[in-house]
């Protein structure tokens, strides 16, 4: 008896789930867009986590109908808001933004770009607590709105670097590490205890650079001298009515008194959230047709074989750009980096295509967050690389790690006997510590792959080698420094890289473009029944995903270009 209810209850959970499932689908993918009403105002909660081009989580998308926030969808909502004579103004709903400087700087940009329509943009924050990079993007807004009760933090950038090699000392374990050079620190919080002189000067220069330029347009802004805006950040609490004296804030309202504020006169305003006006067809405002250009989203760790979640794979990458290059029909490329690196095999394999595609049309990289190391690799042959001034790239260089857990075995009591066909057959292996011999077959095999970075750096920016080596050695650089050093050719986000692609493919400025996208959009259905649920995602912190990507790329033993992962700004 107990069986049959077993299976009874498993039938009925499995009919409501496809119940669920079958209206979902059909709600979502056929249900008619929103009308959009005559004095309606945009709302863009930006807040968690903000994607380049986001892949949706499964379960978030049959609740909510909504995906993840992505710049894509940002940058796209903007540009129709920005024309749409329905739409008055933007309201951002600011809270802790899971992203790094460069984009915030180009959701800033894009508030900016919006306002020389005429039309408004606000930003009402309720509490912030260490939120810098959510009030610089603020203080491009006309107005700043603040909760009568809220708490304002803002006290600068910093970060910090965790070593854990002592504590793989009391396990046992050994990272044995080879580099080029003395910048390429990816892997040193497994070797150090401490930050080496180079690892400092890296950080500092960094940071520095990142903090002048946060001053500076901050204070300008603001109506403030730099000296003032350095000493309210040095005060760095601010509640309320002290924001506000502070001249951090213009308002301190209510929600009813914030929608007074929105009405501005007019007897009526209609709100459409940020996932509603998605659905609002960008042709419908002359918007996204005429002449193609592909745009291409390489997003994450660079991997061999196929992308998924986050991750850019070699074989997809490569499938992307080449279709794109055949595609008569395709005018341009652009080609959007937010990449820390990763494997050199998988980004060289993406490198030759980019090679090849910009020999026949335009090809364009726009850099985000981040595009080091692997992610500039991907990057170096374009025609015109563009990058925010915050954007972390550069990092030219090379690493190789492997894990010698020798001791941890004996603490385990883990006995072992080895049969080998070949001197270094085991040379990789957890079993045992590389030796003198291998450390320097391996240093010279990095120094190889090295020379041949350099080397394609120096002809994809008319360089010379011995310039290229200078700025190289494993340096990650501000977009702004890389700049100066001619490792980027402008200072932009995605408007502007669209701005070239068109002034390369002869096409007038004022002409409109539709894009070809990749990763495209999947439809609901198709994640339901696709082989791999693209998307679920564990409940971890953004740190910890990064220790554990860090793990994760350590399993396979190969030299990598990788940017150091532990480089946050806070």
């Amino acid at each position: 008896m107990k069986k049959r209810s077993y299976v009874l209850i498993i039938f009925l959970i499995f009919f409501v789930l496809t119940i669920v499932t079958a209206t979902s689908f059909v709600y979502f993918q056929f249900a008619r867009p929103p009308a959009v009403k005559s004095h309606t105002y945009l709302e863009i909660y930006l807040s968690g986590e903000i994607q380049e081009k986001a892949n949706p989580d499964l379960f978030s998308t049959l609740l909510t109908g909504s995906s993840p926030l992505s710049m894509y969808d940002i940058w796209t909502n903007f540009q129709k808001a920005k024309i749409d004579q329905r739409v008055d103004m933007i309201v951002l709903r600011l809270g802790p933004m899971l992203c790094d400087w460069a984009k915030a700087q180009e959701i800033r940009d894009l508030v900016l770009d919006f306002r020389k329509s005429g039309k408004k943009v606000y930003a009402y924050i309720n509490e912030a607590l260490d939120f810098d990079k959510e009030y610089y993007l603020a203080t491009a807004c006309d107005k700043i709105i603040l909760h009568p009760e809220g708490i304002l933090v803002i006290n600068g950038i910093g970060g910090y670097v965790p070593f854990v090699k002592k504590a793989m000392d009391k396990l046992g374990i050994e990272a044995e590490v080879e580099h080029v050079e003395e910048y390429k620190t990816a892997y040193n919080m497994f070797i150090e205890d401490k930050l080496s002189p180079a690892h400092r000067e890296m950080l500092e220069s960094l940071y520095g650079n990142l903090f002048s330029h946060y001053i500076q347009q901050a204070s300008k802004a603001r109506g403030k001298s730099e000296d003032e805006f350095k000493t309210i950040l040095d005060h760095g609490f601010f509640q309320g009515e002290k924001a506000k004296e502070a001249g951090l804030v213009d308002e301190l309202l209510y929600e009813d008194q914030f929608n007074e504020l929105l009405l501005d006169g007019k007897t009526k305003m209609y709100k459409m959230s940020h996932p509603q006006y998605l659905k609002t067809s960008a042709a419908s405002l002359g918007l996204n047709r005429g002449k193609k250009i592909a745009l291409i989203y390489g997003m994450g760790p660079i991997i061999t074989g196929d992308a998924f979640y986050q991750f850019m794979g070699s074989r997809t990458m490569a499938s992307w750009i080449r279709k794109a290059r055949k595609d008569d029909s395709i005018a341009a490329i652009i080609f959007r980096v937010d990449s820390p690196g990763g494997s050199v095999v998988a980004s060289d394999t993406i490198w030759r295509e980019v090679c090849l595609a910009r020999k026949e049309k335009p090809f364009i990289v726009s850099m985000s967050d981040m595009a080091g190391s692997g992610g500039y690799q991907v990057s170096m042959a374009a025609h015109k690389i563009i990058a925010q001034p915050q954007t972390l790239t550069g990092s030219i260089g090379v690493i190789f790690a492997k894990f010698n857990m020798v001791k941890l075995y004996e603490k385990l009591g883990i006995t072992f006997e080895k049969v080998l066909f070949g001197k270094r057959a085991d040379m990789f292996s957890t079993f045992r510590k590389a030796t003198p011999e291998e450390r320097r077959l391996l240093k010279e095999e990095i120094l190889w792959t090295y020379d041949r970075f350099v080397s394609k750096v120096a002809d994809g920016r008319n360089m010379s080698k011995k310039e290229v080596n200078k700025i190289g050695k494993g340096r990650v650089w501000t977009g702004s420094q890389a700049k100066e050093l001619g490792l980027v050719d402008e200072l932009g986000g995605l408007t502007r890289a669209v701005e070239l692609a068109k002034e390369l493919a002869g096409i007038p400025e004022e002409e409109p473009v539709k894009f070809v996208v990749r990763p495209k959009k999947i439809s609901l259905m198709d994640k339901l029944f696709s082989k791999r649920i693209v998307g679920l995602k564990l409940n971890i912190s953004k740190k910890m995903e990064k220790v554990l990507t860090t793990f994760k790329l350590l399993e396979k033993e190969a030299p990598w270009a990788l940017m150091p992962f532990w480089l946050t700004t806070e």
